[in-house]
C-alpha cells in the first residue's frame, strides 16, 4: 500500500528526504517525527501507476516507501523545514460505537489478520482497530452498515480470502451520576497516611456535548473559559481556573476540579491525580466502560509532611479508588448511544414504519410529507443496541417501501437503576462484565471507601 499525499506547496521528487510528522507530534520535540527518504513518487491513473521525476504542488500523488511510518494521516515535509506544524486530524461528527470482535477460523491466518487490521484501519480514517487486554481484535466502526464493509474490505482485499469468525456487534456504553454524591467519599493511601476527600456532581446540561464539540477544552484561556462557564452554564467565574484536568484521555467529557481552601502540599499530589483521573473516567466503576458528564471535586487532603510517603504509588490508587466510590453514591447511571434514523417511505408503509419503531424502543419526533409527491420523510432516535437487524424487519414489515439512513446523534440518560437486582441497566451490565471477565457483580461501596 502507498500512501496518497495532496501537495499544497513546493515539490517533491524520487529520493528526496522528508519529515514525516505525525498526529501526535509536538513542535520541536521528536515525538512522532520519522525522517525517511521516499523510494519513487507515482502518479495513479486509473488502474496503472505512472512513475514520474518530480511532482509541483497543486496534484495529487503517491508515495512509495513511506506506509509503515503512517497510521491514518500525517504531514510530510522537506527535511530542511524543521519547524513545520501538522495539519490538522480530520474530526468526525459520528464516533465509533458498534464494535465486533474478530478472529481466524484457521490459527495459521493470525499473521494475515493483524497485517490485514494494520491496512483496514490505514484505508478507513474512521475505522478503529485495537487489541483489548483479553486478546481479542476488535473493530469499532459507525454503524452495523459501516462495519459490514468493513469486514468485507479486510476479508476480501486486506487478508487475500482468509476466513474470520465476528462476533456479535458490541455497542459501547457510558457511565454518568445524576445527582451529587450523598457524602463526602474518604479514601486513605495503602500506608494509611493520607486521605482524600472527593464529591462527584453531574455536568451541567450541555456542558459535555460543548466539550465533544471543542468549544470547552483543556487549551483554551482560563479567563475565556471562565466567561463561557459562567455565561451558558452558570459557573462561578473562577471556578475555570481551578480544573485540573478533563478525562478520558486529557480531552473528554468528565472534569476534575479543586475546590480545596489553602491545602499544604496539594499541587504536589497533582499529576498523581490527573493520572488517576485518566483511568478512573476511561474505566468506570459499573461495566469499566467511559465515564461521561461527571464533574468531580476535591475538598480536602490530609498528606504526610515527608514527600518520599506521597508519591504516585500511594496517591494513584487511592485518588481512583475514591473517584469509584464518588460515582457509586452519586446515584450512577449508564447513558446510551442513540441514532437518528432518517425514513423515506410512501404512505401506505407508514403503518409498518410506527410498529418497526415501538418494537425497537425507537421514538418518532418529525413526520413530513415532501410537497408534491407521495412520499413521506419521517425522523427517529433509534437506540444503537436495538438496530442490529432494524433494516432486514423495516424491509419485511413495509414490503421493501421504507429507506432507513442511520447515524449516531446522542448519548441518551438510561433510567433503570444499575444497582438494584433484574433491572434492564443491571442485565446490559452484567452482560459487558462477562465479555470483559471480571466479577459479575458491582463491588459495593465499602471495597473503595474507607472509614475515618
Amino acid at each position: 500500500s502507498t500512501p496518497l499525499a495532496a501537495f499544497f506547496g513546493g515539490k517533491c521528487c524520487t529520493g528526496q528526504k522528508v519529515r514525516i510528522l505525525g498526529p501526535n507530534y509536538v513542535p520541536g520535540t521528536k515525538k512522532d517525527l520519522y525522517l525517511k527518504s521516499i523510494q519513487r513518487t507515482v502518479l495513479c491513473m486509473g488502474r496503472k501507476q505512472e512513475a514520474v521525476e518530480d511532482v509541483p504542488c497543486g496534484n495529487t500523488v503517491a508515495l512509495v516507501g513511506l506506509d509503515q511510518f503512517i497510521q491514518k494521516n500525517a504531514t510530510i515535509t522537506d527535511q530542511a523545514n524543521e519547524d513545520a506544524h501538522p495539519i490538522k486530524a480530520m474530526k468526525f461528527s459520528v464516533s465509533p460505537v458498534v464494535r465486533v470482535a474478530v478472529e481466524c477460523k484457521v490459527a495459521s491466518d493470525l499473521p494475515k489478520l493483524v497485517e490485514g487490521l494494520k491496512r483496514l484501519s490505514k484505508s478507513d480514517p474512521m475505522v478503529q482497530c485495537h487489541i483489548e487486554e483479553t486478546g481479542e481484535h476488535i473493530i469499532a466502526g459507525a454503524g452495523e452498515l459501516h462495519l459490514e464493509i468493513c469486514l468485507k474490505d479486510l476479508q476480501e482485499d486486506f487478508m487475500g480470502g482468509a476466513e474470520i469468525r465476528v462476533s456479535e456487534p458490541v455497542v459501547a456504553f457510558r457511565e454518568t451520576v445524576q445527582n451529587r454524591s450523598d457524602h463526602t467519599v474518604m479514601s486513605k493511601s495503602p500506608n494509611k497516611h493520607n486521605r482524600l476527600y472527593i464529591q462527584a456532581r453531574p455536568l451541567e446540561d450541555g456542558l459535555p456535548e460543548a466539550i465533544d464539540e471543542g468549544k470547552v477544552t483543556p487549551r483554551d484561556d482560563p479567563k475565556e473559559r471562565g466567561r463561557l462557564l459562567a455565561a451558558e452554564f452558570g459557573w462561578d467565574k473562577d471556578m475555570s481556573k481551578k480544573i485540573w484536568c478533563f478525562g478520558p484521555d486529557t480531552t473528554g467529557p468528565n472534569m476534575f476540579i479543586d475546590v480545596c481552601k489553602g491545602v499544604q502540599y496539594i499541587n504536589e499530589i497533582k499529576d498523581s491525580v490527573v493520572a488517576a483521573t485518566q483511568w478512573a473516567t476511561k474505566e468506570g466503576v459499573l461495566a469499566e466502560e467511559n465515564m461521561r458528564g461527571i464533574c468531580f471535586e476535591i475538598e480536602d487532603v490530609v498528606l504526610h509532611t515527608d514527600a518520599i510517603h506521597r508519591g504516585g504509588g500511594q496517591i494513584i490508587p487511592t485518588a481512583r479508588r475514591c473517584l469509584y466510590a464518588c460515582e457509586l453514591t452519586a446515584e450512577p447511571r449508564l447513558m446510551e448511544p442513540v441514532y437518528l434514523v432518517e425514513i423515506q417511505a410512501p404512505e401506505p408503509a407508514l403503518g409498518g414504519i410506527y410498529s418497526t419503531l415501538n418494537q425497537k424502543r425507537g421514538m418518532v419526533f418529525e413526520e413530513q410529507q415532501r410537497p408534491g409527491t407521495p412520499i413521506y420523510n419521517i425522523k427517529a432516535y433509534l437506540p444503537v443496541i436495538e438496530s442490529f437487524g432494524f433494516t432486514g424487519t423495516l424491509r419485511a414489515a413495509t414490503s421493501g417501501q421504507a429507506f432507513p439512513q442511520c447515524v449516531f446523534d446522542h448519548w441518551d440518560l438510561m433510567q433503570a437503576d444499575p444497582l438494584s437486582p433484574g433491572s434492564q441497566t443491571a442485565d446490559i451490565i452484567a452482560g459487558i462484565r462477562k465479555r470483559k471477565g471480571i466479577k459479575l457483580e458491582i463491588q459495593p461501596v465499602s471495597e473503595y471507601e474507607d472509614k475515618l
